[in-house]
């Protein structure tokens, strides 16, 4: 499996550039990487939920799977025209998100980001994924960029925020927003 990292400094982006996986040289703020690196955030703030204490097994499970796939998907958007992201991945989340939601009772308002650690830490995964959906977006107006790779982030929010709901009801409760001045 290719080269590893002898030394983890190499002092060629010193120049505000980096090198993307097929070699090219980029600004470090263009678009690819601004998409690829909230991947990575994103993937980061998964491993924050998942250092929880007591997750439930499945949700230890799933969320180590979009771990994976987050990997991956930082590694496709790294190398341009490079695909890993596929259907079946997707089909994955949906039927993940099916499963947890139908354990939800309707939501009928807008529930806070929170509900105990877990819940929030996975309230905050869910937004820096919806960045990454954004910065993604971005990138594919300039370059090409996978449908699977948007859809994926796409669903990976939603499940993201059923997830929260799930693990918020299990400690201290979902909080329903409540308008501070109403109409």
């Amino acid at each position: 499996m290719g080269n590893r990292l002898s030394r983890i400094y190499t002092r060629t982006g010193d120049d505000g550039s980096t090198g993307l996986g097929d070699g090219t040289r980029v600004p470090k703020d263009s678009p690819r990487v601004e998409a690829y690196g909230t991947v990575d955030e994103t993937n980061s703030a998964v491993g924050v939920v998942l250092s929880s204490l007591a997750l439930p097994p499945r949700i230890t499970q799933c969320l180590t799977d979009i771990q994976h796939d987050l990997f991956d998907l930082g590694g496709e958007l790294c190398i341009p025209g490079h695909v890993m992201i596929k259907a079946a991945q997707i089909e994955r989340l949906e039927k993940e998100l099916d499963g947890f939601n139908e354990e939800l009772p309707p939501l009928k308002e807008f529930i806070l980001p929170g509900g105990g650690q877990a819940a929030a830490a996975c309230h905050l995964a869910r937004a820096i994924c919806r960045r990454a959906e954004r910065r993604c977006w971005s990138l594919a107006r300039v370059e090409s960029v996978s449908p699977e790779a948007l859809k994926y982030l796409n669903r990976l929010s939603d499940l993201l925020f059923v997830i929260a709901r799930v693990l918020a009801r299990g400690a201290a409760g979902e909080v329903v927003w409540r308008r501070t001045n109403p109409p």
